[in-house]
């Protein structure tokens, strides 16, 4: 792990990761890290016709993301500069393993582990759950025009995959600490008492993390 403080930010969609992001990186003055959404050309595609263009959609995105993280390596993190991301890298996976067939997935996960081999590591990641019900909500307040194809079943197995994917992930990563919020109990957008639990609980785990290394 990074001895400059990087954190990232990860949930299914319209749970808050940027507002959250955008929050932590004007308390801390950490530089944000915003992934690329809405740049994709394939996402509304992908949306109408998930089988017809997901190696498309998650492959954009793999080659982004790789590009970003290798970027704030170089800029940031190497000049001590702390860093919040609202995404973690891993997410390319959650997507990738439910939306692409079993051939396209093989190739992607070896191109995969070949981009993320030496890729910094975060000393921190936020994990933001809800339900079907908060999600849409959110997702709807956003008015983003290419979510309004989403079905309310691809959300549930997201945010069955998303928990999956990130046990899996503590377990084979326990050096990395994962706070876990449920944004059905918080709402740190509208209530500053929320925010305040999160930062006060992001700033403690730091100091213990950054301590030990």
């Amino acid at each position: 792990m990074m001895q400059v403080p990087f954190i990232t930010v990860e949930g299914p969609i319209g749970v808050g990761k940027t507002s959250l992001s955008k929050a932590i990186s004007n308390h801390f003055q950490f530089e944000l890290l915003k992934e690329i959404v809405s740049e994709n050309p394939f996402l509304d595609k992908f949306y109408t016709n998930i089988e017809e263009w997901s190696f498309q959609t998650e492959m954009f995105f793999l080659c982004n993301r790789y590009k970003q993280l290798e970027d704030i390596e170089r800029d940031f993190l190497q000049n001590s500069v702390p860093v919040i991301a609202d995404y973690h890298i891993l997410k390319n996976l959650i997507f990738a393993s439910r939306t692409l067939k079993e051939n396209q997935y093989k190739k992607y996960l070896s191109i995969y582990n070949i981009l993320t081999e030496d890729m910094p590591k975060p000393n921190v990641i936020i994990y933001l759950t809800a339900s079907l019900e908060t999600l849409q909500k959110r997702i709807a307040l956003r008015g983003r025009e290419f979510e309004k194809h989403i079905e309310d079943q691809y959300l549930l197995q997201l945010i069955e995959d998303y928990e999956q994917h990130i046990n899996e992930f503590q377990e084979s990563h326990p050096e990395i600490p994962i706070l876990r919020f449920n944004g059905d109990k918080i709402d740190f957008v509208n209530n500053p008492s929320d925010l305040i639990m999160i930062l006060d609980a992001l700033e403690n785990t730091l100091q213990k993390e950054l301590k030990n290394i």
